[in-house]
């Protein structure tokens, strides 16, 4: 079986080393770039698994590196890896297209637990159908492509991720807790709002293409998406 392919982009050249032997000892194929413009570059070359990306770098910050790769068509996972331990830090860097955040310092046990848990709940399970068609709503797994009663709605790895939950449980309420778990798999420390945050975004999306709002708050519950026949 193949190793996974990580790439570490760290501008500390002793972040970037422990994190690299630690990794290769737990069985992971290693990459490592020192700054956003050899981060995009080593992308573009060896396709990595998943990506652990610092914010704070040299060139350009790890935002704007993920804007980048979103923009040029690559999915991989990104974890980012940040001294600051901010709610609007972490919502704009899954906005952007992230898909989970580390605080520095971490243990090193926590960032293979991190890396594990992403690729699972990225990876499509063979059981699953490849397109998921929820009434207005078509997910179509193999593409990575949603559409909205027949139009291309362009979403971030998160809201897909989201959305795809919220789709495959139609007409039931969904608890908040029960959304974290499930898409980000991490509570951050039971911050609820970074739900709210992306229910929002979805609605903003969703909604001025829908014939109706699909996303209903159930106060004082969560959510629940309505199917459209």
């Amino acid at each position: 079986m193949a190793k996974t392919r990580v790439l570490i982009v760290d501008d500390e050249p002793n972040i970037r080393d422990l994190l690299a032997t630690s990794l290769r000892f737990a069985g992971f194929e290693i990459q490592t770039a020192a700054n956003g413009t050899q981060a995009v570059a080593a992308v573009n070359e060896s396709e990595p698994d998943i990506i652990l990306l610092d914010v704070m770098l040299p060139d350009m910050n790890g935002f704007s590196v993920t804007k980048k790769l979103r923009a040029s068509g690559i999915q991989a996972p990104i974890l980012f890896l940040t001294a600051r331990d901010e709610t609007e830090d972490k919502i704009t860097g899954l906005t952007v297209g992230g898909d989970d955040y580390l605080t520095k310092p971490f243990s090193l046990d926590e960032v293979v637990a991190r890396i594990q848990a992403i690729l699972r709940r990225t990876k499509t399970p063979d059981a699953e159908p490849s397109v998921i068609d929820a009434g207005a709503v078509v997910i179509n797994q193999d593409a990575h492509e949603v559409t909205v009663e027949g139009q291309i709605v362009d979403l971030s790895p998160t809201e897909y991720k989201l959305l795809r939950f919220l789709v495959m449980n139609p007409d039931r309420v969904l608890t908040k807790a029960q959304i974290l778990d499930h898409v980000w798999e991490y509570d951050f420390n039971g911050d609820m709002g970074i739900v709210e945050s992306y229910v929002s975004y979805l609605r903003k999306k969703l909604d001025p293409i829908s014939s109706r709002p699909l996303i209903q708050t159930k106060r004082g519950v969560g959510y629940i998406y309505k199917k459209l026949d």
